[in-house]
């Protein structure tokens, strides 16, 4: 938010409505780093002191959320990988390490499509990284689908409701707790199994 004040961003909304919905997570979700969730939060907002519709600010913003991060998946997918590899090979990182990384998140993608949702810099990035990774289309779109349709219904109600007894500053802090909560559970989804088996393998 630091190219944006909540009062210009509150604006955009009223002006352009569920355009505005649309594209800021759309844009945000392809792998450019707009306020897009904030844009979004703003929406419910207006729709819970009737300036907008529930229904619609919710299927725009899950339409939105889903088209990004489709356009940003097959971004990663066309040319990701080879730029990744020229990338790597100028800071000197062997390939066979950043193959290791692409494998590693390959087995996690899922999680990170899905969560990516409700974490900032994975709803900005995981779907390019899962095209640059080759994630299947399929079992992208999928979890894609599933993870915006969830994020849209929780953040969207949420905002409807709760920003009818607070202000719009204590919404956007309490989503940015809710955040919070998942970045560590997903983290804990990460790390946990791979702790479990590190102490596994440990001679007793």
């Amino acid at each position: 938010m630091e190219f944006f004040s909540l009062e210009q961003l509150k604006e955009l909304a009223s002006i352009y409505g569920y355009w505005a919905v649309f594209a800021g997570i759309a844009i945000e979700n392809t792998g450019i780093p707009i306020p897009g969730e904030t844009i979004t939060i703003i929406g419910g907002f207006l729709a819970g002191s009737g300036e907008l519709n529930y229904w619609f600010v919710l299927l725009t913003a899950i339409t939105g959320a889903i088209t990004g991060d489709n356009f940003g998946y097959w971004l990663g997918r066309i040319g990701g990988w080879k730029f990744l590899l020229k990338l790597s090979r100028f800071f000197r990182l062997p390939d066979d390490e950043v193959e290791k990384a692409k494998i590693k998140f390959i087995e996690n993608a899922a999680k990170a499509v899905f969560f990516g949702r409700f974490i900032t810099l994975l709803r900005i990035f995981a779907g390019p990284i899962a095209g640059i990774v080759e994630m299947p289309y399929p079992k992208f779109l999928f979890y894609n689908f599933m993870g915006a349709t969830i994020w849209g219904v929780i953040v969207v109600t949420i905002a409807y409701f709760v920003g009818k007894v607070v202000s719009l500053e204590q919404l956007l802090s309490l989503i940015s707790q809710f955040g919070l909560v998942v970045l560590l559970l997903f983290l804990g989804w990460i790390f946990i199994p791979i702790l479990l088996k590190s102490s596994q393998k440990k001679p007793s």
